[in-house]
């Protein structure tokens, strides 16, 4: 029997406000264990949550980005479960009236696009995080409780484990672009549970689902589910029921492990919050937040492909980042042949930062070192090689500038000599420029054809490959420093 899958993926983002959703206690990432609480967060009996206006608009601000319904009335309330990490023994949320409902995403799907429905956006509270030891012991930490967290429901309408790892992704970019969340998934800033089914091909009711959660990985959300996938339809073949539970990934072993019964809506039993009142949003703050909302990246790589003339798979990896982008942008606003700059962005900047984990807005060579690079190339002074040599230099040095600028313990060196670094200077200390001289590079050329007779003759019997041994000379001869076009028109020219 053909079995097809059904998925639904609900996406709990982080929000990037700087204090809590109900308290002023920081969100800062990476503190001590439980230093950033406060009687609010943690629970204690008496205490009143204060509704942070930030966060309300971030979610307003992605469900715009992603064309949801924005309630003009919506309310939190209480869902009650008991958790360590839950110290209050309840999660304020969103229930039957959310801030955003409806809306899409486009995700690419075998060379073309496939539309995956929203339900809903709505925002709540993190919980914070149990950290198991040694010796049966559990501790937990309650930094991350009271987070603002925004969670993004999918409809069913995804249908692959790769088609779930690209919502992801796609999710991850838009929220990156603006400027909701750091899309941090080893931080656990962004993650997701997934719901998944399988049912007969043709079959319109749903299969028994099993949610897979918190997987903070593109892998793992394409392994988790290919494996449940593969778990339930070999179950089903053998006669056997699926039971409705969660279940985690284990990410050793390669398997899905069951956790617990699955919960329903019910068993949480949602009531409105008591303490917080209705949120009510004028139809003038949605219009100021969208006026806010940059160009994304589906208008952003439709426009690099048409204003700039760049290939597809160029105008993708250049957007796939807002700051990759800008970063591109300013390079050709200042004058620099969109391809060139494409270029040299997707080959030597990217390996250079993916080398030592540096974040393109963090880089210490700026678009204009690579416009002056690129220009130097074009007018003969250097050529591509060594346009190479020089990139890692300014690249090397700009990193100095900015350990002097952060006061970092520094080698022996002059610092103010890199006070600012200029790609001129560097070919000029380093001798790179290039010999355009044609009577320098004739003399050369005419002392190897000299010393060559056989290859002459060779050459002009019609062994053409030998044209190489006779740049490769030329090359050597200058130190590498001859124009090559030149170098190739005079030996075309002796050699008839």
């Amino acid at each position: 029997m053909q079995y097809e899958t059904v998925i639904g993926l609900e996406v709990h983002a982080q929000l990037l406000t700087g204090t809590k959703m109900f308290c002023g206690c920081s969100t800062r990432f990476g503190s001590g264990p439980n230093t950033q609480t406060c009687p609010i967060c943690i629970g204690m009996p008496g205490v009143l949550p204060v509704m942070n206006k930030k966060a309300v608009e971030y979610v307003i601000r992605t469900g715009i980005a992603v064309d949801c319904r924005i309630s003009s009335y919506s309310r939190f309330a209480r869902k009650n479960y008991f958790y360590p990490d839950l110290p209050k023994g309840y999660q304020i949320s969103q229930y039957e009236l959310p801030l955003c409902e409806g809306g899409f995403v486009e995700i690419p799907d075998s060379g073309s696009t496939k539309k995956i429905g929203l339900t809903r956006i709505h925002l709540e509270e993190d919980a914070g995080k149990n950290i198991h030891g040694g010796a049966n012991l559990s501790f937990v930490d309650l930094n991350r409780t009271g987070v603002p967290l925004m969670e993004i429901v999918s409809e069913p309408d995804i249908r692959t484990p790769k088609q779930a790892m690209e919502f992801m992704k796609k999710i991850r970019t838009i929220l990156r672009y603006i400027n909701v969340c750091d899309g941090n998934m080893e931080q656990g800033s962004l993650r997701c549970d997934a719901n998944v089914s399988v049912r007969p091909v043709g079959q319109r009711e749903f299969g028994t689902k099993t949610e897979m959660k918190n997987m903070n990985s593109f892998k793992f959300v394409e392994k988790a589910l290919d494996y449940e996938i593969k778990r339930q339809i070999k179950m089903l073949a053998d006669g056997g029921k699926i039971v409705q539970e969660t279940r985690l990934w284990n990410a050793e072993r390669g398997i899905t492990e069951s956790m617990r019964s699955k919960e329903e809506a019910h068993d949480y039993r949602y009531f409105p919050e008591p303490d917080l009142a209705p949120v009510e949003v004028e139809a003038s703050w949605i219009e100021k937040i969208k006026a806010d909302i940059n160009e994304l990246q589906d208008v952003k790589k439709a426009r690099f492909i048409s204003q700039f003339g760049l290939p597809e798979h160029d105008a993708e990896l250049l957007t796939s980042e807002r700051s990759v982008a800008e970063w591109f942008e300013q390079a050709v606003s200042l004058g620099g042949n969109p391809k060139n700059v494409s270029n040299w962005m997707m080959g030597d900047l990217m390996r250079l930062l993916n080398e030592e984990n540096i974040p393109i807005q963090n880089c210490p060579l700026k678009p204009a070192h690579l416009v002056d690079l690129l220009k130097l190339i074009e007018d003969g002074t250097i050529n591509r090689n060594q346009a190479k040599s020089v990139f890692v230099e300014i690249y090397k040095r700009g990193k100095v500038i900015q350990a002097a600028k952060g006061k970092m313990n520094l080698p022996a060196l002059k610092i103010e000599v890199y006070s600012e670094v200029k790609v001129i200077d560097i070919v000029k200390e380093k001798g790179l420029a290039q010999i355009s001289d044609e009577s320098e590079i004739e003399a050369a050329i005419n002392d190897i054809l000299e010393k060559n007779p056989g290859e002459v003759e060779r050459f002009k019997a019609g062994e053409a490959k030998l044209m190489g041994f006779f740049v490769g000379q030329a090359m050597k001869a200058t130190k590498g420093k001859a124009n090559p076009k030149i170098v190739n028109e005079l030996l075309r020219k002796k050699l008839g």
